[in-house]
């Protein structure tokens, strides 16, 4: 299978410097192992502390070109890998996955529950909305069509209490990092199509620096050991996000390894 890359380098409502560059960091080592060209999407824009509802109508003209291109991909044949510098950018992605591949399971490996709604947001962040926006609870523009029940939220442990109870309400799968063993994901997904999503906030801090840091989290190893559990035939799209970087050659080199550590032996086994 060919993968096609697709780097999101257009502001989709960060609130910090680094992820764009982070993003585009991934893009080229994920390019270079697997000798494939990484296709830009968007033009950097500086970072905002600003609410969804200023955040998503500036993204508008990105968001549709990434789901554009998203959807191009998989018409081509291809799977899409979308390394995105938030997980907003996924507003895009998750409506063309539930079109494309309706029967498929939506593995979001995060650190956070990100179904929260405009009614239940504390902080306002868009990228804490992605798949509640995806599911139809709220309108984002971008589509829908996701059902809550083809979701796994593997490794989430900072969940606001409105939040859990709509995770819990609409039936998503919640498997803590102590729960996320490789024989209940491959267990979970069976024969079905599997979508994949990874938020590097996953991780226990030290290993990829992203915007939000929660301890208790996984390793790079383990989520290596977790996909490798799944058979890569069945992978349709992967998405991997908010890699913080620095602007340290050294430190970010070191990230780079810890993203590779958990994902470079899936990526072979998906350009096989």
């Amino acid at each position: 299978m060919t993968v096609e890359i697709i780097v999101s380098r257009g502001r989709v409502g960060d609130r910090t410097p680094g992820a764009i560059a982070g993003a585009e960091l991934t893009a080229a080592a994920i390019s270079g192992r697997l000798g494939a060209p990484a296709h830009e999407v968007g033009s950097p824009t500086p970072p905002a502390r600003d609410d969804w509802s200023e955040s998503l109508p500036q993204a508008r003209e990105h968001l549709v070109e990434l789901g554009e291109r998203v959807d191009g991909a998989i018409g081509r044949g291809n799977l899409p890998l979308l390394v995105t510098n938030t997980c907003s950018a996924s507003l895009a992605s998750l409506p063309v996955m539930a079109r494309r591949h309706p029967e498929a399971i939506l593995l979001w490996v995060d650190a956070h529950g990100d179904f929260n709604t405009p009614e239940t947001t504390a902080s306002g962040y868009l990228g804490g909305m992605v798949l509640a926006a995806a599911c139809g609870l709220w309108e984002s523009g971008h589509g829908a069509g996701l059902d809550p029940r083809d979701i796994a939220l593997i490794g989430a442990r900072d969940v606001d209490p409105p939040e859990a109870e709509l995770i819990r309400r609409h039936g998503v799968e919640l498997i803590p990092p102590g729960e996320a063993d490789p024989a209940r994901i491959a267990e979970l997904c069976g024969d079905r199509p599997v979508w994949i999503h990874i938020d590097w906030d996953v991780l226990e801090p030290g290993f990829v620096p992203a915007g939000y840091r929660v301890p208790g989290g996984l390793v790079p190893r383990e989520i290596a050991r977790l996909l490798a559990g799944l058979d890569p035939d069945r992978i349709v799209g992967l998405e991997l996000a908010e890699f913080e970087a620095s602007g340290e050659a050294g430190r970010d080199q070191e990230a780079i390894a810890s993203i590779l550590e958990a994902v470079g032996e899936l990526l072979d086994g998906l350009s096989q």
